[in-house]
Order: structure tokens, then C-alpha cells, then sequence
């Protein structure tokens, strides 16, 4: 009975929280920096985002293996925007944050917008805010406008994968 209650209040509070998660408005920024997950338009998404003028600069964290075609296609130089591809030392969430902190200070941005899945965006902005930059205005979350067509299970395990990764962040706390 417990176990029932707990994947209730679990699938419950992550439709509430993540399914339904709050993508910014978009806002002109000094870079659009794509989080690193599955291939799902993600990449492409960031670079139409900078062609439109949202950002002249285009960060794309690249933990993948070489030659991933995915990256190959998407880390080419490009006429029209700065395309960074850049494999953050840590390959987490608060490693491209500590990575995007490092960029930021070398060329004095002073506001992001971060490409994710929808039911990343609350643990994406919690870590940025712990380590890329505690003003709410510096980063602009966005998700990548797509469905995600999850079993019901499917969905439990990322509820709890998104839970635990907040759990984690809380623990970390503020980067050094």
C-alpha cells in the first residue's frame, strides 16, 4: 500500500512539476547553450534559435564519442553564428553550468538561454543558479518544443531520476 501511495504522489507531483515545467519567454542573450541528452532536435533547435537572432553564439555541450554524426553535423563552423561545441569536464548538468561560467567570464556574457528537455528545466535552473549565476535574469530556460510520448512507467522512472537529481543539487549546493 505504501509503495502505491509513493508512485501516486511521485506521478502526481512530477506531472505538476516537470511534465508541465515552465519554459521561459524567450529574450535576447549573448549565447543559447544546448544541454546534452538524447538527439532530439536539441542541436538543431539552438542553431535555428541564434539564425532567428536570439543569440549570435551557440554553445553545444558534446560528452558524445567521436564521430557522433549528430555532432559532426551540428559542430560545423557556420557564416552566420559562433557554434562552440565543448565537452564540459564533468559530464553533468552542473559541468556544462561550471563549464557555460567559464565561457561566460572569458567573453563577458551577461545573460544565457539554456536548451532542454521541458521536465529538465526546474533542475537546470536550480544548478545554474548554484553554478553559473545566482541573478534569475542570467538565464532564460527554454524547452525544446516537442512531445514526449513516455509509457506511464517511462514517466515514473523520470519523475524519480528528476526528483534525485534535485535531491543532488541540493546537496552540492553553490559551486566553488
Amino acid at each position: 500500500m505504501i509503495a502505491i501511495v509513493v508512485l501516486v504522489d511521485v506521478g502526481v507531483a512530477g506531472a505538476v512539476l516537470f511534465t508541465n515545467a515552465k519554459s521561459d519567454q524567450l529574450q535576447h542573450a549573448d549565447a543559447i547553450v544546448v544541454l546534452a541528452g538524447e538527439h532530439d532536435g536539441r542541436e538543431q533547435y539552438g542553431l535555428t534559435l541564434a539564425r532567428q537572432g536570439w543569440a549570435h553564439t551557440v554553445v553545444l555541450s558534446n560528452p558524445y564519442p567521436p564521430g557522433d554524426p549528430q555532432m559532426n553535423g551540428a559542430c560545423v563552423p557556420a557564416a552566420d553564428i559562433e557554434v562552440i561545441c565543448r565537452q564540459p569536464e564533468v559530464l553533468t548538468t552542473r559541468g556544462e553550468a561550471m563549464m557555460v561560467r567559464q565561457l561566460s567570464a572569458d567573453r563577458s556574457w551577461r545573460r544565457i538561454i539554456v536548451v532542454s528537455w521541458r521536465y529538465h528545466l526546474p533542475r537546470a535552473r536550480l544548478v545554474f543558479r548554484q553554478c553559473y549565476s545566482t541573478n534569475p535574469a542570467a538565464v532564460v530556460a527554454v524547452a525544446l518544443p516537442r512531445r514526449y510520448d513516455l509509457s506511464p512507467i517511462g514517466w515514473e522512472l523520470m519523475y524519480f531520476y528528476q526528483f534525485a537529481g534535485f535531491a543532488k543539487a541540493a546537496m552540492q549546493g553553490q559551486c566553488s
